[in-house]
Order: structure tokens, then sequence, then C-alpha cells
């Protein structure tokens, strides 16, 4: 008979019932004290089943530039980074037992990494540039400051900023599309993708999937 995860829970939950009524039914003492039921259960409830997988890999990484538009409307000037990313998904286990198979999930993250992988990142929805598609380069302009990059070089992102947090957000995004094309059967429920910029500075993405 196959394993089931989901009837094993429910199988504990009715266990815990059972020998709840059985507690309540019977006195029980301690030292010659009586004890309640409550005394000896209190307000325990069934654990609830919650299962999740992170995948965090050297390999899970991309060389990128970027620059940030801060709140002030200030530009950084363009530079880089070597992020790192990590992943992680909560969701119902298979008949395997596993949210997520480790080493079919692994190529899909990789990929996703690969496409931003030394290119220039631009944030394709900002309300501060101007960016000029010309069949040879991007002209980016911002006050009286002009940009000019091979086109080939750039990835115009649909982010209004390349921070950390919404580069995770865009990440995210692209792996829940790879996760229903590949693994149309995984159950997911939630998903949490981090950028590191720097080693302890990362910004997170957590959210339904």
């Amino acid at each position: 008979m196959a394993f089931s995860p989901n009837a094993f829970a429910q199988e504990l939950q009715g266990k815990f019932y059972r020998t709840r009524r059985i507690l309540e039914a019977r006195p029980y003492s301690l030292a010659g004290v009586a004890l309640k039921p409550e005394r000896l259960l209190g307000n325990v409830t069934p654990m609830s089943c919650r299962f999740s997988i992170e995948v965090a890999k050297d390999y899970f990484n991309f060389a990128s530039a970027h620059f940030l538009i801060f709140a002030n409307g200030q530009r950084e000037p363009l530079h880089g980074h070597n992020y790192q990313v990590s992943v992680g998904m909560e969701g119902e286990l298979d008949q395997a037992g596993v949210v997520m198979d480790f080493i079919t999930f692994k190529p899909l993250v990789k990929r996703v990494c690969d496409g931003l992988d030394h290119r220039t990142l631009i944030q394709g929805k900002s309300d501060v540039i101007k960016i000029h598609r010309r069949p040879k380069d991007i002209e980016i302009l911002y006050r009286k400051q002009r940009l000019l990059l091979p086109r080939g070089d750039v990835i115009l992102l649909p982010l209004k900023n390349t921070s950390t947090e919404l580069l995770a957000e865009y990440l995210a995004k692209q792996i829940r599309r790879g996760v229903q094309r590949e693994f149309p059967r995984a159950k997911i429920r939630y998903m949490q993708v981090a950028v590191d910029e720097a080693r302890g500075q990362r910004g997170i993405f957590r959210g339904e999937f």
C-alpha cells in the first residue's frame, strides 16, 4: 500500500483525540492528589503538518551591474554585485514524501539565475528615467545624465527599481512559472526567494504560490 502523508497526519490526529477521551474518562493522581485531564493535557492541540524545502547552492548566482534610484530621486553610480540566490518552498508532500525533488528543481533555479548573469539590469518601469531602445544600443536618460549601453548587454526588467527586494520578487515569479510548467503536479503554497548582494546583506520576497 502506498504511503500517504496526508492520511498519516489524519491518523495521528485521530489517535490524539482518542487518547484525550480516555484521559477524560479515567481519574489520574500524582502523590495522592487527583489530577484533572486538563492538568495532563493542558491546551494541547494536534501538531499541524507543514513541510518546506530550501535550496541554496554556490552556483545559484549571477554577476550583474545596476544602479538604484533612491526615494529622494538621486541615482547611485552604475556598479556591480556578485549576487547569490536561495529559494524556499512550502507545500504538500507527494506520494514519495517530498515537497519538490531537489535533483530536478535545482537546474530550474540555475537557469533563471543564468538569465541575469553578466548583464546590466535596468528598471524598465521607472518613472524617473527615460529609456530609448535603438537597434544597437539602449539610451538611458536621467535628468542631465546620459548612459549609452550595448543593447545585448542590457536586460530591461519589468520593475520600478533594481533593489534586491524587487529582484527577489522577479526571480520568484520566473521560478513559479517554471515550476508550473515543469512540475504541474506539485502542490506549492508559498515561495520565498532571497537575493544576497553582499555577505550578510540580502533582500527577501515571500508570497503565495
